[in-house]
């Protein structure tokens, strides 16, 4: 797993400048969810947050339809999704645990996202939405429902 510097996070401008994997999986995952959920084509899918127990960081959204997973990495099943990201902050923190909650709020809301200690898509040094669109438009698109690649 890639650990960022925390003295990037606080920094809008470097944050923005880093590559689209690394942006999208370490600060902005809720953004990559929300617009992809935005975008009626792809399937009907819902967004999952993991939360971690005891005050430990390792948050990360993503979407998935209960088997389906899509966030940075691209597309890859859920199981393996929450194994990964448990691996890896488990290997950082002793005993770290996290809860996994289906989202009910909007992802690109910011005063919902601020509520939960997230930037909204208007608090970035630019314009999320479009630099997400382009990072979603590199992946084969999956019918989550009859888990079919569509053109």
């Amino acid at each position: 797993m890639y650990w960022p510097d925390p003295e990037i996070k606080k920094d809008p401008y470097k944050r923005w400048h880093r590559p689209d994997r690394i942006f999208f999986g370490y600060g902005a995952c809720h953004i990559l969810a929300g617009v992809y959920l935005n975008q009626s084509q792809y399937c009907a899918c819902y967004g999952e947050w993991i939360v971690p127990r005891h005050g430990l960081p390792g948050h990360h959204m993503y979407v998935t339809d209960g088997q389906i997973s899509f966030d940075f990495h691209g597309y890859t099943r859920r199981d393996a999704l929450l194994s990964h990201h448990r691996h890896g902050w488990s290997r950082r923190y002793e005993g770290w645990s996290a809860d996994i909650l289906r989202i009910d709020f909007d992802l690109l809301d910011t005063a919902a996202l601020n509520a939960r200690n997230h930037l909204g898509p208007d608090q970035f040094w630019a314009d999320p939405i479009p630099r997400a669109l382009d990072f979603i438009a590199r992946f084969d698109i999956i019918d989550c429902r009859n888990q079919k690649r569509r053109p």
